[in-house]
C-alpha cells in the first residue's frame, strides 16, 4: 500500500487554462452588460472601468498561478486516511479518515472527458471531497483501494 504523495497528470493544466478562459468570457459578458447600463441608463463609467480591470487581472492571475496550483496539489492514500493538499499561500490540507468514507464515485465533465481524465469524489456522512483530473485507470484503482480500505476499517471496528 503506497503512502507516497501523488501529483495530478500534466494534462490537468490544460483543463485549468480552459476553465480560466471560460471564466474570462463570462466576466467579459458581464463587463459588456455593465457598459450597456452605462451607455443607456447613465450608470457611472468608473463601474465599467473597475469591472473591466478586474476581468483582465482575474484572468491573468488565474492563468499565471496554474503552475503553482499544479505544484502544490497532491494526494496520498494510507490505511487510515485519504489526505489531500492544495494551495501555496493559503495551504489547505484535508484528511478524510478511511473509516468515515461512505462512497467513492468517478465523474467527469466534457473537458475532463476530452482529456480522458476523471474526478474522484469521496463522500462521508457530512461532506464530499474530490481529487480532480486523474487518469481513468488510476481513478478506478484508487476508488477500489479506498472502498476496500473503508470496508476493512468498518469490519475492524465491528
Amino acid at each position: 500500500m503506497s503512502t507516497e504523495n501523488h501529483h495530478l497528470p500534466q494534462r490537468i493544466k490544460l483543463i485549468w487554462r480552459l476553465s480560466a478562459v471560460g471564466s474570462f468570457i463570462a466576466l467579459l459578458v458581464i463587463t459588456g452588460l455593465i457598459w450597456l447600463a452605462y451607455k443607456y441608463w447613465d450608470w457611472p463609467f468608473w463601474l465599467v472601468t473597475i469591472f473591466a480591470a478586474f476581468t483582465i487581472l482575474e484572468f491573468i492571475g488565474e492563468v499565471a498561478l496554474i503552475p503553482y496550483r499544479y505544484r502544490f496539489t497532491r494526494y496520498q492514500i494510507s490505511a487510515v486516511a485519504v489526505e489531500m493538499q492544495s494551495g501555496m499561500i493559503f495551504k489547505k490540507r484535508v484528511a478524510i479518515p478511511i473509516a468515515r468514507v461512505q462512497n467513492v464515485t468517478l465523474n467527469a465533465g466534457p473537458l475532463l472527458q476530452w482529456q480522458k481524465l476523471t474526478k474522484v469524489s469521496i463522500a462521508t456522512a457530512s461532506t464530499n471531497h474530490g481529487i480532480e483530473g486523474l487518469e481513468l485507470d488510476e481513478a478506478e484503482a484508487l476508488r477500489e483501494q479506498i472502498m476496500r480500505l473503508a470496508r476493512e476499517a468498518r469490519h475492524d471496528q465491528a
